[in-house]
């Protein structure tokens, strides 16, 4: 099973850093699996520990994709790396192995304190077709144009029928980079 998840880790000067990401569950351990080059695989490597944050404010999704990456931190309980203050729930983890590969390296992490702090109530049609939006975002550079296209035609439509305000501003900043990023490659 894969969660999408808000991940925060910090470099040894204590410099936060928040990325969103799939998590892997693997029976007891947690299972990171950044694309090189990746700023969460060198913190993580430097100080082997993490935070698994779960949220449902789409926009820090988006917002750590199109640059937006100052959401509220608070401590963590017992490791030294920041949480996200807006959390639904938290794992804090420690790295237990590393599985390298050129591309995409396996950070297999066990946990050691979980926290929960709000209820989940679920996600909305919009909110899913955010999520999957910015799935794309991160892989631009990945993935043929005519998939993009196509598959953000699907997510279009729950968002003009379902999202609210935190939705439409997060899929408008993604937009804009998909609008930004196909024009620096094909061209105006």
């Amino acid at each position: 099973m894969i969660l999408e998840t808000i991940v925060t880790t910090q470099d040894r000067d204590g410099r936060p850093h928040i990325a969103p990401m799939g998590v892997h569950v693997e029976k007891d351990a947690l299972l990171i699996l950044p694309f090189r080059p990746s700023r969460t695989l060198d913190n993580l490597l430097a100080t082997e520990v993490a935070v698994v944050n779960a949220c449902d404010d789409v926009r820090i999704f988006a917002g750590c994709l199109t640059g937006r990456r100052n959401w509220p931190l608070a401590e963590a309980e017992r490791i030294d790396c920041p949480r996200l203050a807006t959390a639904l729930s938290h794992t804090e983890v420690v790295l237990e192995r590393f599985e390298d590969d050129a591309v995409r390296p396996r950070l297999h992490c066990r946990p050691v304190h979980q926290a929960i702090h709000a209820p989940f109530a679920g996600f909305n049609r919009a909110q899913h077709a955010v999520l999957e939006a910015a799935i794309l975002v991160s892989r631009l550079d990945r993935l043929p144009w005519e998939k993009i296209e196509r598959e953000l035609a699907i997510h279009r439509s729950a968002v003009e029928k379902t999202a609210g305000p935190r939705e439409r501003e997060a899929w408008d900043w993604l937009m804009e980079k998909i609008r930004t990023h196909r024009r620096a490659v094909h061209g105006p």
